[in-house]
């Protein structure tokens, strides 16, 4: 009895002195948890619109640390790894006491470290808490900090934490950064050979880098394919094959692109790790190989600057801010998209478009370029000749001043900017000046990106979209009314889609305009196709004159050229909406065979007092409204001549109101022959007979 009493209370006290242990390593364990928070400073980075990387930042340390988890690896470099580095990972908490066993046998028989123990948990707890020497203790803090992150992470965020903090040489850390750094790509698809290149750098990533010792390199990656275990978890042969691979011998920088949105990324919101754009990589990409080799071009201290959006969405999906970011001599770090500039000819599209939605012109419309006073503004033509008679089309497409400035007068130069409002656009005109004719040729300001929201609304049948900023989500919409009328939108398209494209550039079928500042200080070019719009500035930051700089020789090139390698499909411009129609010139009114504008302002086709005349829709029109799918459309009216107010009668049945306007709308009853007639109010009246379809 008294043999079994001191067993049991030996028993108890052992049981007392291991509860005691546990409570004192458990109060240890969180009076000196390990540093994991360390293990959460990374790399901010920007992302495109589908996650790709754009842009990574460094740490404040200088380091190049993107976070990486085990979704975003190779599950092939996952088993090379593991076969390589920690073979029963998955099966002790922390220390592989086999593996310490078998390294001290080794040790005692040969007097030197033959073979390691650490465990991959044991090399994470060395990363975020790294010690100067290899002592004797600071292996043993590694063995209990390897036990706490097991206590307190999933296998899987164990590897999470080795992915991003593993070294590879220089400022390298983590898988992604060094197969990014030295192929060049994302570290989700990788090779045999390039998979066991990035299980080698870790061990020693300074002594090993492919940068610096090419044949150190060769010699880790061997190793590392020769192990029985990685070639049995990398398949048969495959392990001989990748010897043969030759290894990167150079360090690529990593992704650096978008560097001016990336930056407002950065500033808007600077503790968030993952910034998400608008911007898609490979458009990006594109714009900015086009942009570095336009800068060797182009020649010292000039930048350029481009914009690509979604006309439909309102989406940047490719900015270029300048030339060169890092270029001081082009004042690289100015973002030129966002810099007033005057805008040269690129704003006549919409002054036409403004003249065909009045009724004013049509596409075979005689317009004189001539000299011609306007109250002492006297405008004159790039190469300072003139073209005499020419066609409102011919004018547009030859960037004829003089024609532009006369339909300006015509439509009258504050109506321009409240349509520009309407876009939510307002240019700068300068101190102290009101809305002028010089408008129309460039005498205001105005941003790439706000000439790119404009163009919008002829790449979207007179709606303009909100641009974003790049690095928000999609802006909000719109809600004011169109910039333009869809058939006065296609008539412009129609034009600028016919302009022939500099020499060399394929036909893409898109419509564009270029413009050239006063004093050869801006080139600009803006086309669009039926979804994309992309906006091209050429010049100097500091504002200087630039000789022999111009929209068409210069910018249009640019702009053909980041079309073609932005690798986005050309969308066809969209289809002539209803009534839309190119007329002859022969059947076209007497009114607007010929544009002259008398004293009073009005549209003459002589001396007289004009007569007020239906220029749409022609006679004997048939004029598709859908009234064969029961769902008809409103007819736009349109009159020139006459003295207002009018009074419009479809079918001899009047219009609710009378209207000061020369512009009317007709909702039809049904399909079939119409008569339409207006009334002015002198009594004279005009008719034509149309055939709704």
């Amino acid at each position: 009895m008294r043999l079994w009493h001191k067993f049991a209370i030996g028993s108890a006290a052992g049981i007392l002195l291991a509860g005691a242990a546990l409570f004192a390593l458990d109060a240890a364990d969180k009076a000196f948890p390990p540093p994991l928070a360390k293990a959460d400073v990374v790399s901010a980075e920007v992302l495109d619109a589908d996650g790709q990387l754009l842009r990574a930042f460094a740490t404040s340390e200088g380091r190049w640390r993107l976070k990486t988890t085990v979704a975003d690896i190779d599950p092939q470099f996952l088993r090379m790894l593991i076969a390589y580095e920690d073979q029963r990972f998955y099966d002790h908490d922390g220390v592989d006491a086999w593996a310490l066993g078998r390294a001290a046998t080794q040790f005692i028989r040969n007097g030197r470290i033959v073979s390691g123990a650490s465990t991959l948990s044991m090399q994470v707890a060395r990363l975020i808490e790294p010690r100067a020497g290899r002592s004797l203790s600071a292996k043993l803090l590694q063995l209990v900090r390897a036990v706490q992150i097991e206590r307190r992470l999933s296998k899987e965020q164990i590897l999470d934490l080795y992915l991003t903090h593993a070294p590879y040489g220089g400022n390298l850390e983590g898988v992604r950064a060094a197969s990014l750094a030295y192929f060049g790509k994302e570290p989700r698809r990788l090779t045999v050979a390039e998979a066991a290149l990035l299980v080698a750098l870790p061990q020693l990533p300074e002594r090993r880098r492919p940068d610096r010792n090419l044949k150190a390199a060769q010699e880790a990656r061997k190793r590392v394919l020769e192990r029985v275990a990685v070639a049995e978890a990398v398949g048969d042969g495959e392990a001989e094959r990748a010897e043969a691979v030759a290894i990167p011998p150079r360090r690529l920088q990593l992704p650096a692109l978008g560097a001016h949105v990336a930056e407002a990324a950065l500033r808007k919101e600077p503790d968030v790790l993952k910034h998400q754009t608008t911007l898609k990589k490979q458009v990006q990409q594109g714009l900015e190989s086009v942009a570095r080799a336009a800068a060797m071009k182009l020649g010292p201290k000039l930048s350029l600057a481009m914009v690509m959006a979604d006309a439909q969405t309102g989406a940047i999906v490719g900015e270029v801010g300048s030339a060169d970011y890092f270029d001081a001599s082009r004042s690289g770090w100015i973002d030129m998209t966002r810099v007033n500039r005057s805008p040269g000819s690129t704003l006549k599209p919409f002054i036409y478009g403004l003249a065909f939605e009045q009724g004013l012109v049509s596409q075979e419309t005689i317009i004189e370029d001539r000299p011609a006073d306007f109250f002492g503004y006297r405008p004159r033509n790039f190469d300072m000749s003139y073209q005499g008679d020419v066609t409102v089309r011919e004018a547009l497409q030859l960037s004829l001043n003089v024609p532009a400035v006369k339909l300006l007068d015509a439509v009258g130069p504050s109506r321009l900017l409240v349509r520009f409002r309407r876009a939510e656009v307002r240019p700068v005109l300068p101190p102290n000046e009101t809305p002028g004719l010089a408008i129309g040729l460039g005498g205001i300001g105005i941003t790439l990106k706000d000439l790119v929201q404009l163009y919008t609304a002829l790449a979207n049948r007179g709606q303009p979209a909100r641009l974003g900023d790049g690095i928000t989500g999609q802006p909000a919409e719109l809600d004011g009314e169109a910039l333009l009328e869809p058939v006065a939108v296609w008539n412009v398209a129609d034009i600028l889609s016919g302009v022939i494209p500099p020499a060399g550039a394929p036909q893409r079928g898109i419509a564009y305009k270029t413009g050239t500042s006063y004093g050869y200080r801006d080139a600009w070019s803006v086309g669009y196709d039926g979804r994309y719009v992309l906006g091209v500035w050429v010049g100097r930051p500091d504002n200087s004159a630039v000789p022999g700089l111009t929209g068409y020789g210069t910018a249009a090139p640019i702009l053909f050229e980041a079309f073609a390698k932005s690798g986005i499909s050309t969308t066809p411009l969209p289809r002539p909406p209803a009534g839309a129609v190119r007329i002859a010139q022969s059947e076209l009114p007497i009114s607007q065979r010929r544009f002259a504008l008398n004293a009073s302002g009005l549209l003459v086709a002589s001396g007289r007092e004009p007569a007020p005349q239906i220029v749409y829709p022609p006679e004997g029109a048939h004029i598709d409204l859908g009234a064969g799918a029961g769902d008809l459309s409103p007819l736009m009216l349109k009159l020139q001549g006459g003295r207002a107010p009018f009074r419009w009668l479809a079918n001899g049945k009047p219009l609710p109101d009378l209207s000061r306007r020369r512009t009317q709308q007709w909702l039809p009853d049904g399909g079939g022959y119409s008569k339409l007639t207006v009334i002015d109010s002198a009594g004279r009246a005009a008719s034509v007979g149309v055939f709704i379809d």
